[in-house]
């Protein structure tokens, strides 16, 4: 069976926890292409960088763990987000907008990976991190406002949601979902 986008997934995981292995392993090898541009960039950034952020001295892996533990909890969160009522059925629902009335849900769910990607580099080195810094915890060894980190994070929540898209079954979900505002079809046409 193929994925195509303009239909959801029936295959896949399903079952009450699907969320949780969807996102998490879609963060993981989020986290894990994000981790190669980073070391193509710039090595320092892994190696040195995020064990800084923890206050930590460069030992051996230990930038690679920190950056997939982050990867797997922040997909995680996202597999969380997207699976309440209210988000999925804004990303299910019914249009006028021709172009994003065709897309399916594997192209909505990878889509809204893409703007949880950018969210996440918002909050976390953007804000966070400053942050966190001045308060003398960790230090900054991490370029927060670099484009590397900006392209990163993007490319982390598209692999993330396509890859949220393709693991966890939302066939039933997807089409027993109430938008929680008015559709397209409901609204009488002048």
């Amino acid at each position: 069976m193929s994925f195509q986008v303009n239909s959801p997934t029936t295959f896949g995981i399903g079952g009450s926890l699907n969320w949780l292995v969807g996102g998490a392993v879609g963060g993981a090898i989020g986290s894990l292409l994000f981790g190669v541009l980073l070391w193509l960039v710039d090595p320092t950034i892994i190696s040195e960088g995020i064990p800084a952020i923890y206050g930590l001295e460069p030992a051996g892996t230990a930038g690679w763990l920190f950056h997939l533990g982050h990867g797997l909890v922040l997909g995680s969160i996202f597999g969380l987000l997207v699976t309440r009522r209210p988000i999925f059925g804004t990303l299910m629902a019914d249009v006028e907008t021709g172009f994003i009335d065709a897309m399916g849900p594997g192209l909505r769910l990878t889509l809204a990976g893409f703007v949880y990607g950018l969210a996440v580099w918002a909050v976390l080195p953007v804000i966070v991190l400053p942050i966190w810094m001045s308060l003398g915890i960790g230090d900054a060894g991490f370029p927060a406002f670099a484009f590397g980190t900006l392209v990163g994070h993007l490319l982390y929540g598209l692999l993330l949601g396509a890859l949220f898209a393709l693991i966890v079954e939302i066939a039933a979900e997807a089409e027993a979902v109430d938008a929680p505002f008015e559709e397209a079809g409901d609204s009488p046409r002048e």
